[in-house]
């Protein structure tokens, strides 16, 4: 019996439909993290912890596909081997690969046999240039689309989970939160406070001024929102990676009847008190999109609201 897809698979099934033409080369992530051949084992562990995957391909000197190591290589190491070893005794052998040229078709084929969690991309002089995972793909056409609207069982599910990955359905333990705030939601002269104590901490991070900038505009418009419409109180939560920032807000008020109409420019159902106080042009959730690397958004009638929004460092 096959193996029952997971939020993932489905939605990277249901995206690619859109996407099925578009060639791995554009989505793959290159240069790939490779290790040789004759990498000892304590190396390949060290890279996979620092630079946080699980998984790389093994290439010969002349930059050839040899094979692919996974923690699970490594698990197997603890068990039964040294790890001054060296990565071609415990790596898999002949992996399956994909050809820069290939259509996302043929990573969906692929995935729909396997469901590998990883893999090498090859040129047309057999040199690994890159890797490609499920999660790359959906990065990918996010970036297309700029945000998702998800109206299957998965927004019921996530709109009762807290700390939760819109994107990948990934539950955060609370100790993993970098940034948390409590948005107050009963006075509009508040709004603004989330967002600019964002700031000060994201600048005490040392990122960079670009990236705080955006952060900080998509969070004050993601902010007002939740002010001015919920009629809830909300909460801002942020995470930081290497390569980065996660920034989530979430209410449990109104919700948005209409994402379509909520998304165009203009389109606003603030009150006139509200429109006379600055607010309510209905350029939060175009705003939102714009300075985001990546959004998503979840939403159902009177059961609040969750965005993730993304920010490349």
């Amino acid at each position: 019996m096959a193996e029952e897809k997971n939020d993932v698979d489905k939605l990277v099934e249901m995206l690619s439909k859109v996407f099925v033409n578009i060639k791995i080369k554009d989505i793959m992530t290159s240069p790939p993290i490779v290790v040789t051949e004759e990498t000892k084992l304590k190396y390949v562990k060290d890279i996979m912890r620092i630079k946080k995957i699980s998984g790389m391909p093994v290439i010969t000197r002349n930059q050839n596909l040899s094979g692919i190591i996974s923690i699970e290589d490594i698990i197997k190491v603890y068990d039964s081997g040294s790890f001054n070893d060296r990565a071609v005794n415990w790596m898999t052998k002949n992996p399956v690969f994909l050809n820069e040229d290939d259509t996302l078709m043929s990573f969906l084929e692929a995935n729909e046999k396997l469901n590998y969690g990883r893999y090498p991309v090859i040129n047309r002089n057999k040199k690994v240039v890159g890797v490609v995972t499920k999660l790359d793909i959906l990065e990918w056409m996010f970036k297309k689309l700029g945000y998702i609207y998800v109206h299957d069982q998965r927004r019921e599910e996530t709109l009762n989970k807290r700390f939760t990955s819109l994107l990948t359905g990934e539950q955060y333990e609370e100790t993993r939160i970098d940034f948390r705030y409590d948005i107050d939601y009963e006075s509009v002269e508040m709004v603004g406070i989330a967002a600019t104590k964002l700031k000060k901490f994201l600048l005490s991070k040392y990122i960079k001024n670009d990236v705080v900038r955006k952060v900080s505009i998509a969070t004050y418009e993601a902010e007002a929102n939740i002010v001015i419409h919920s009629g809830s109180k909300g909460v801002l939560y942020c995470l930081i990676n290497n390569d980065h920032v996660k920034v989530f807000l979430e209410d449990y008020g109104k919700g948005i009847e209409n994402l379509d109409k909520a998304m165009k420019e203009g389109f606003s159902t603030a009150t006139e008190k509200i429109r006379e106080k600055g607010f309510g042009a209905g350029m939060g959730l175009p705003n939102m999109k714009r300075f985001s690397d990546r959004m998503t958004l979840i939403s159902s009638p009177n059961k609040g609201v969750k965005v993730e929004m993304l920010f490349y460092i």
